[in-house]
Parts: C-alpha cells; structure tokens; sequence
C-alpha cells in the first residue's frame, strides 16, 4: 500500500467531508477506486477577510499499489511521503535530505518503554514519588509514572472538582472566597476554568500522545485534529474527573486539601514535604507542579535556598465585545454562516517608541470574563467559555510585555509576586471591595474619558465603572492605548462603542523561574523536579502537560536506573 499525506486540500462552507475521497482522488488524477483509505489529520479554517472562507485540510492517504503519483500538483496542494511508527504516525516532518516519521511518543520514551511495554519498576523499599499540584503538569506527571508502576502521592491543596465546582459558583454569585478552593486551586488547576484550549507552540510530538489521553478521558476526537482545538470548560471537568478515576485504578494515591507547608532538604537533597503543618511524608523524589499563583509556596522555597530568578510576563485587561461583532469584523459579508464557529482572533502590536509589544491572548468566543480570586482583597480576571462557544460574548486579554527592570527590587528573585500583588490590590479596591472587577467603556479609555458608566458585561461576580489607567502602571496604561489604536487598524470596527475593557489580567505567566539542569532537577536541590507554569518554563494546558511528562520521564530514568 503507498502512503501519503496530503497537505492544502480545501472544502467550500457548503462542501461535506464525505467528499474529500473523491476531491483527493482528482487532485491525483486517478479514480476515487484508488484511494483505499483517506482520514483527516489536520483540520483548519482559513477566514480572511478578502476571500470566501473554507476549511484547509491534511490527509493521510492509503493508495492502491498501481497509482502512480502526478509530477505536478494543483496550486497549494503538497504530497509527503508517510512512514509508519509504533502507533501510527501522527506527525511527518520533512527536512532538505528526507522526509521522516514521529511518533507520536513523550520524549525520551526509551526510558520507560522496552519492546512497546512500559517498564515496570520494582517497587521493593522504594520512596514513593510526591508530586505537588494537579494542574495539567501535575496529573500527568503522576498518570506517567503510575504508568511505570512507580508509587505516586499526589498532593492538592485545593478541593476535588465537584466540590471546587460549588465553591467557584459561590463565589461568583455571592462574592463567597474560598482561599484554597476557587479558580485558581483545586483539582485540574486553573486551566479547568478557562476555554480549555489545546494549541502550543511545542513541536514535542508527545503533544499528540497527552491529547490522545484526553481523549480516552472524554475529550471530543475533534482536538486530534482540528488547529486550534480546544475542549470547553464544561467538557474539561468530566475530562479531568475521569483521568483521577484511572489514576486511581493504577495505584496513585491523590490526596485532596494537602497543602505542602515545609520540604525538608537534608545535604543538598530533599527528603520529606511537610503537609497542613501537621504531617511529613518520606520522599527523594519531589516533583513540583504548583502552578504560578501559590505564592506562599513560591516563599517557602525561597527560605529554603531552591534557586530561582526573576523571569519577564505580560500584564493588562480583559476587553470584551458582543461575538456577533467579532464574527462581522472577521467574517465579513459571511458572518452567520451556519458552517462558521464564533470567531476568533489573535493580533499583535508593536509600540517602537516605548519598546513594548502589545497582544491578545487566550480568546474565548462566546465565552465570559471571570474573578479568579484566590486571595483576599485581591482582582484577577480570566476567560472562560463552554464546548459550544455560544455565549453572547467575546472576550480576549490584551497584555504588555513587562520586563524585569520594571519590577526587580529588595524581594530579589519574587520581585515580580510583589508587583503583579499591588495591581491586583488596586484593582480590588476600584471595584469596590467586594471582588467586582474594575471596568471602563473601550473608548472612554482610548479617549482619556470617564463618564462613571459602563454596560452590560459578562463577568462575574460582577463589574463597577473605573478609570482603568489607575489599576494599571503608566507604561502598561500608555503601551495598551498605543497598542489597541494599532489593532484597530488590523481589525476596523476592534474599537468600538460596545466594547469593554475589564481589569486586571496579570496571570499570563509567572513571574518567577525555577532554575534548573538539564536532568530537569533544581539546580542546587537534588530529587527537585520543577515543572509547568509555576516552574517559569511552560504556560497553557498542553506545554504544562509536556513538562510534566518531561520531569515524570528524568524521575523515572534516575528511580529505574538505582541499584
């Protein structure tokens, strides 16, 4: 049998998936007989604006053994050669010499793996590993080594999701702050509350392997292939409740409402974590997946000499605008396309005269903006949206780099916890201390206006009318001004009347880098493993799940490979 993949091939709107075979078949110039299997690999829409949109596609393409390829190919088709892996392979890479196949494997699997079966270790007197959090980086951190029948304790200090559930609802009806249970900590981590989107920057081919995870715990297929998938809040939830069922099932040992209150570190190793300031458990193996809002963590690291630095973020607002908008200014004459998802967008801007970069991140159409409170007397903002996007709203952060000369002073490598802290406060406090969020016309703010009004939003618990430039530095105030006249002009009609700007967003990355070594252990602190946001060296559910593969896989390699 011949195997290809087919890159470029296009459906109109109106054009079912059903004929792909035989589109693909012409492209080739032979019979749709000859096309023995064609599945979807790729699924992407191409929405601009100058164009009618369509939906561009990759194939995998089986093909009978006398088919003879074309030596010329319609304009933006490409064929590559396909190679078989393990599992299939999911991911072809073409380079000057040859094309090549990857499977669709963590990184490093040889450490885990001998003739396609996971090695299992020999648990005798073994330490079991603790892992710290159980946001993406953490749950498959420890689902990796269970795999490996490595003993696992994970520890959450936040509360499992059907009680998180009720404690965030609390809080966004009633204003209710549960401090160990809200957005922010409990079971899944913060990204259980948000759109759930799947896209990553990462070629780590282990990409494929966690969605094919998420998948066997609930996720729609669609994330396998689709460009920009995304699961949906509503969706992730039962994801995540399924993947502690089977963590459970392969002797993981999940401990809810354990928050890590000491590590003891003895001759530059760990050697046991201290829980609710009641408890020690005996470990050499600590994997630290807290995540990058467990400041109290973030300290008592620093009190114990683990080596960290400072690392540069991004702060800003939430700006929201009715979907139908959004859906007008990227769709154009084809908005209310009955084949077209809401629309999305992702833009950026660069403000030359205060060397700053301005962009939009994590948008979520037909979502809703919420408190993501995890602290008293403190204002964060987010997005949200359901699997069906089919909220009235769209919404996005709109963020400005900030560098670490902006806020390094005495508080050394958590120089920037304390900074982000003083707008969160503020912002607090401009909306009225009860966790209603700050909130200000998009126009007024371009203009420098302020009429003590703002209309109907979708945040939750609440938004008041605010001057946003006093919960936001000067030069984050002046850069998103700048930036945001500079987006209208890659999307006339972004800045608009119905438009509101909601603040603050300063979670879009820590902070603060744990320093590592290239084994993945702390640099001063052996048995340490530092990964996902909290580490400084991931952000988003996907790279946060790859890190914790990785530390999982460096564990496993040090715990097999004692004598």
């Amino acid at each position: 049998m011949n195997e290809i993949r087919l890159n470029g091939l296009t459906l109109a709107l109106d054009e079912k998936e059903e004929s792909l075979k035989e589109k693909t078949a012409r492209a080739l110039g032979t019979a749709a007989a000859d096309i023995a299997s064609c599945r979807v690999v790729k699924k992407a829409l191409d929405a601009r604006r100058s164009k009618p949109p369509r939906f561009v596609y990759a194939l995998h393409v089986s093909l009978q053994p006398n088919v003879i390829l074309p030596d010329v190919l319609p304009e933006g088709l490409q064929i590559q050669k396909w190679e078989g892996g393990p599992d299939g392979c999911s991911v072809v890479r073409e380079t000057k010499e040859t094309t090549s196949c990857v499977s669709a494997q963590p990184e490093s699997a040889s450490l885990l793996h001998d003739g396609g079966q996971f090695v299992k270790a020999s648990k005798g007197e073994m330490q079991p590993v603790v892992v710290v959090g159980s946001g993406p980086a953490g749950l498959f951190a420890a689902y990796r080594l269970s795999l490996a029948a490595i003993p696992v304790i994970l520890l959450e200090r936040g509360r499992p999701i059907e009680q998180r559930a009720a404690d965030v609802r609390l809080f966004w009806e009633q204003g209710i702050l549960h401090p160990e249970s809200n957005v922010l900590f409990g079971e899944g981590g913060a990204g259980t509350f948000s759109d759930g989107k799947l896209t990553s920057r990462s070629k780590n081919p282990a990409a494929g392997w966690v969605k094919k995870v998420l998948v066997e715990m609930g996720a729609p297929k669609g994330i396998l292939t689709d460009a920009k998938p995304h699961i949906g809040t509503d969706r992730l939830r039962l994801v995540i409740l399924r993947l502690r069922q089977k963590l459970i099932e392969l002797g993981c040992d999940i401990r809810f409402e354990n928050r890590v209150t000491d590590i003891v570190i003895r001759d530059g190793k760990i050697a046991a974590v201290a829980i609710n300031d009641r408890q020690e458990i005996e470990t050499d193996c600590v994997i630290l997946a807290i995540g990058q809002s467990a400041d109290d963590t973030y300290r008592l690291l620093q009190e114990r000499g683990v080596s960290m630095e400072p690392k540069p973020f991004a702060m800003g607002l939430r700006v929201e605008h009715p979907q139908d908008l959004i859906n007008s200014i990227q769709y154009g004459r084809w908005a209310g396309h009955p084949q077209l998802p809401p629309a999305e967008y992702f833009v950026t801007a660069a403000v030359e005269e205060q060397n700053r970069s301005v962009y939009t991140f994590c948008m979520c159409p037909g979502g809703q903006v919420i408190g993501c409170s995890a602290f008293p007397g403190r204002v964060i903002t987010n997005g949200m949206s359901n699997a069906a996007r089919s909220g009235a709203f769209a919404n996005s952060a709109v963020v400005v780099n900030v560098r670490t000369d902006d806020f390094a002073r005495a508080e050394g490598p958590l120089s920037g916890l304390a900074f982000r802290d003083e707008w969160e406060r503020k912002a607090f406090e401009a909306g009225g201390g009860r966790y209603e969020a700050p909130a200000q016309k998009l126009v007024e703010f371009m203009e420098g206006k302020f009429s003590g009004s703002v209309g109907q939003t979708s945040f939750m618990p609440g938004a008041k009318a605010a001057r946003l430039s006093d919960v936001l530095p000067d030069f984050v105030a002046g850069a998103l001004r700048e930036g945001l006249r500079r987006i209208n002009q890659k999307m006339p009609g972004f800045i608009s009347p119905a438009a509101h700007l909601i603040g603050v967003e300063t979670r879009t990355s820590a902070p603060v880098r744990m320093r590592r070594g290239r084994d993945g252990q702390s640099e001063n602190v052996r048995g340490l493993y530092p990964c996902g946001e909290g580490s400084g060296y991931a952000g988003g559910i996907i790279s946060s799940a790859l890190d914790g593969l990785k530390a999982a896989q460096s564990a496993a390699a040090a715990i097999i490979g004692r004598p």
